[in-house]
């Protein structure tokens, strides 16, 4: 017995899948004449047996041949996955890398492989034929709190207490699990005990190992197992959608501020018990907290409290008072917080821009546009060279997202110094009065011959000497500033 290789390990309780194909031309059973919802939504039909031969052979590869299953199940899951996922990689989506909260689950916070079909294909069947012991767990942890054997749970309830009453123990709990689910059953399956009807004379108590070593191997491609571990997949994925939106249906009106007072109530009763917490939480009893808890939630999955619980009286019962705490919150919300409800308001500006060529000194301005930016002289996009941006008529100037127009139009800002000053506009001239124009000015080297400016005679009376000065006059730009006020959009709860 020693020369054979070990068996996958591929312990179940539960029953074994039946999976059948029927025929064009044979009648319908029982089981297959009842569609499925899926069936009634979709409006597909259930694949014959020899569409699905066809289809397969289409694969090519062999279909005939042992050796070609896994490159038939790889194809098969490809074309599966092609049906229902996107070719597209939305990390390298220009329009999410643009948006403002950041993902962390996108590839420009954490370097990780793109998606693909085939490396998805085979995690896929990899990983499937690997959680079968997970699943193994999951099972014996079910019935363990649905009290399947009544002296398991009492087993773990003593563990539970003594780890409780001195948590030093739980330091422990890790080495003794590995003695005795790891090491025993591997040393027991390595030397297994004498059968029952053979005289412990006859059988041998020492020697060499009578058995291979059990190690646990994935579960086969397409096997019985593997199997098993796709319905427990798809299971274990129903389960936890549900336990999901359950948790979101009870928190999220809670906590996402869909309605103020009762989310704010909540933040300040949160922030009161957690500073509460802080500075009494070494004088509460933990130990006796955590036995009680750790005693109630095991006893709760006994099946005579689960009868009593999904009694209709009680399950009444239960929402009537859900109902209550809901109200009472409610009701100590309205009563105790008071909110602004009058919307935001703001001011928003924009510059009228207009021009006149430089060498026209007496040339009239013309309007150019309306833009967010003075375009002031010093500004870097008139250092760049560049043109200023907006729109060329104040209808086409929209309010900020999020925002409305609170005021009827726009309003001539009349203290045109104090923008000025505020930005640190330089080399303009600020009408104080009028237009309120703020003009660029232009700067430009001249000669004068005033009389200020004479030399002494040289050789005779009244000799000129002409000196370069620096004169200005007005530039090819001018702006003025115009205001408005805008208000906030309350969102509306679409519920």
């Amino acid at each position: 017995m020693s020369n054979h290789e070990a068996d996958p390990f591929v312990g179940r309780d539960t029953p074994i899948p039946v999976v059948s194909i029927t025929r064009p031309d044979d009648p319908p059973s029982s089981a297959s004449a009842i569609p499925t919802p899926s069936d009634k939504q979709t409006g597909k039909h259930h694949l014959s047996a020899g569409k699905l031969r066809g289809k397969l052979e289409s694969l090519g590869h062999g279909f005939d041949r042992p050796e070609s299953s896994s490159r038939v199940s790889d194809r098969l899951f490809t074309m599966l996955l092609q049906q229902v996922l996107p070719s597209q990689d939305y990390d390298s989506d220009p329009h999410t890398q643009s948006q403002p909260t950041k993902d962390r689950r996108s590839r420009q916070y954490v370097e990780r492989p793109g998606f693909s079909l085939p490396v998805m294909s085979s995690n896929f069947r990899r990983f499937n034929a690997r959680i079968g012991v997970a699943f193994i767990f999951q099972n014996r942890l079910i019935r363990l709190f649905t009290w399947r054997q009544p002296t398991q749970t009492l087993s773990f309830l003593s563990v539970y207490t003594f780890i409780c009453l001195d948590p030093n123990l739980l330091v422990v709990l890790p080495l003794a699990a590995c003695l005795f689910f790891i090491m025993v059953p591997a040393f027991l399956a390595r030397h297994p005990p004498p059968p029952a009807y053979l005289p412990t004379d006859l059988y041998p108590l020492s020697g060499p190992p009578l058995a291979a070593a059990r190690t646990i191997k994935p579960a086969p491609e397409l096997s019985k197992d593997f199997f098993r571990n796709m319905r427990d997949l798809q299971n274990c994925m129903e389960d936890f959608s549900r336990v999901h939106d359950a948790l979101i249906a009870f928190i999220s009106p809670l906590t996402n501020f869909s309605n103020d007072a009762l989310s704010s109530l909540l933040f300040v009763l949160l922030l009161f018990t957690g500073t509460l917490l802080f500075i009494t939480s070494h004088l509460l009893p933990w130990r006796a907290i955590f036995l009680t808890i750790g005693w109630i939630t095991t006893c709760a999955g006994h099946p005579y409290i689960q009868d009593v619980l999904s009694t209709p009286s009680t399950s009444t019962l239960l929402s009537e008072k859900e109902s209550e705490s809901r109200s009472f919150l409610l009701g100590l919300s309205k009563a105790d917080i008071e909110l602004e409800t009058s919307p935001e308001i703001r001011e928003v500006e924009i510059f009228e821009l207009q021009h006149r060529a430089l060498h026209d000194e007496h040339g009239e301005y013309e309007s150019y546009l309306f833009s967010p930016s003075p375009y002031a002289p010093l500004s870097p996009a008139r250092i760049a060279g560049d043109r200023p941006k907006g729109t060329a008529f104040f209808e086409d100037v929209q309010s900020p997202r999020g925002w409305r127009w609170s005021d009827k139009k726009w309003t001539l800002d009349l203290l045109s110094r104090e923008w000025v000053e505020e930005r640190c506009v330089t080399g303009v001239e600020v009408e104080m009065e009028g237009e309120r124009w703020v003009t660029d000015l232009h700067y430009a080297d001249v000669q004068d011959e005033s009389p200020r400016k004479w030399g002494k005679r040289k050789e005779g009376e009244g000799h000129k000497v002409f000196v370069n000065v620096t004169s200005s006059r007005q530039g090819e730009w001018r702006r003025r500033r115009w205001v408005r006020g805008v208000e906030r959009v309350p969102m509306i709860n679409e519920e």
